[in-house]
């Protein structure tokens, strides 16, 4: 039974502290009936009888003698059902596309349940972004949670959008959705994204869940909880491939370290809370798939890098948590290239599980590596060259120099609406290596030479 109080001691910013509770959980949410009208909340903190509450709307011209407080027994819930596929949501699971309300066939927690590790089915199935730097290198695969580490003023949001619009899973004929959740993003973003989902079509098989700057902190917390409990429901109750993209997860851990510095928590590293970690992995964990269940979720959280330092807390506990992740590199952006993915530093850790015979094709793994060590060794040849001098390089030198600029300029750069399939892909890899000495490539066999590679003109 609901019941109402009127005990609020203090209200300082966002923050309402009331004494006289009974029964209070963390995470319920709250009413707040003030003389400016209905506004609500969620329990941060209890300690006996206390409660700290943060105010969704902010707790500007709130009085403290005229504050009534209900506790309504349940935290944040979401009521799904297949017709959420296709529409806009804020960051609360609100609709904001104008359309009718969700009529719910079921309403979930927004912390979703634990999986069983026992249950989980190991990620081994490809998907297809239509990169070739993702396909071709660092493969994602289906129930795998794969980041990109982004930099400030880096084409992740373009990137982001392309993926959403172009992802598939190429075996099977299940349905497959992309569930997008924004976190701290301007309104020219969210407008940039959900006019790229209509033109394109992807919103037919989307769901969007966008929280502005300008919405409330607390919000943002909530935000990638609503889009995993959509994910969770297409993929376990109706049996879907999903893909759950989260942009972007700074702002998100920004958001975590002002609700902790508000509760006056001992700050970790660089301010955060020491519980940041633990924190990122109720989310990161929920990808995946389960034994005896045709759906899945896969994850690909992009998270932009405070000055591109990947030791920073962020991007730092995030590979600890995640199967590798994909670097955006600063210096290809300026060359002009598109997507700008530094594949050296990249990794897909299961990759390997995700390709050969029966999924992409039987070349990929040699290929993959051979195209790995070429483009390593012209780089490396590159700054060998700066140091000591065009001469000082040799003729097998030269070659790989010039196979380093190709490969960027033919695998990496593409068309920021080109989708290209992963036979095209592989093509052009073998394309490339045409340009190499025979005897530098050991790492495909000699019948994969003979088949794939284009005859070379004398």
């Amino acid at each position: 039974m609901n019941r109402d109080y009127r005990t609020v001691r203090e209200v300082v910013g966002p923050l309402v502290l009331l004494d006289g509770a009974q029964d209070v959980k963390y995470g319920e949410l709250v009413e707040l009936r003030t003389i400016s009208g209905l506004r609500h909340g969620q329990v941060l903190e209890v300690s006996g009888g206390t409660v700290l509450v943060q105010v969704f709307e902010g707790s500007s011209g709130m009085d403290r003698g005229q504050t009534v407080t209900r506790f309504l027994g349940h935290g944040l819930q979401f009521g799904v059902s297949r017709d959420i596929v296709g529409r806009v949501f804020n960051g609360l699971g609100a609709p904001i596309d104008g359309v009718a309300p969700i009529l719910p066939e079921r309403v979930l927690d927004i912390n979703g349940d634990p999986m069983n590790p026992y249950a989980r089915d190991y990620p081994d199935e490809f998907i297809q972004t239509g990169i070739s730097a993702i396909d071709g290198l660092n493969t994602l695969v289906r129930g795998q949670k794969l980041p990109i580490f982004s930099g400030s003023g880096l084409p992740h949001a373009e990137i982001a959008a392309q993926i959403a619009r172009q992802a598939r899973v190429l075996s099977g004929t299940d349905e497959f959705a992309v569930v997008f959740g924004a976190m701290g993003i301007t309104f020219e973003e969210a407008d940039y994204f959900i006019s790229d989902f209509r033109k394109s079509g992807a919103i037919n098989q989307s769901v969007l869940f966008m929280n502005l700057a300008n919405d409330p902190v607390i919000e943002r917390i909530a935000t990638p909880r609503f889009a995993l409990s959509a994910a969770e429901y297409l993929a376990f109750e109706l049996g879907m491939h999903v893909l759950v993209i989260l942009s972007d997860m700074t702002n998100y851990c920004e958001a975590l370290r002002e609700i902790s510095a508000a509760r006056k928590e001992v700050p970790g590293r660089r301010g955060y809370p020491g519980y940041l970690y633990t924190d990122l992995a109720t989310i990161y964990e929920r990808a995946g798939r389960i034994k005896d269940k045709k759906g899945s979720i896969t994850q690909l959280p992009i998270l932009t890098m405070p000055e591109d330092d990947k030791t920073h807390p962020i991007p730092d506990l995030t590979g600890y948590i995640t199967e590798g992740q994909i670097f955006l590199s600063r210096s290809l952006h300026q060359a002009g290239i598109y997507p700008p993915i530094d594949v050296l530093p990249s990794l897909s850790r299961l990759k390997d599980k995700g390709i050969g015979k029966g999924k992409t094709r039987e070349d990929h793994a040699g290929l993959l590596n051979e195209l790995f060590a070429a483009y390593a060794r012209g780089r490396d040849a590159k700054e060998l060259a700066i140091v000591l001098g065009e001469s000082a390089l040799t003729e097998t030198d030269r070659t790989f120099v010039k196979f380093s600029d190709e490969f960027e300029r033919r695998f990496v750069r593409q068309g920021r609406n080109e989708d290209r399939s992963i036979e095209q892909t592989l093509s052009i890899g073998w394309e490339l290596l045409s340009m190499l000495p025979l005897q530098e490539l050991k790492r495909v066999s000699p019948a994969m030479i003979e088949k794939y590679m284009p005859k070379r003109t004398a």
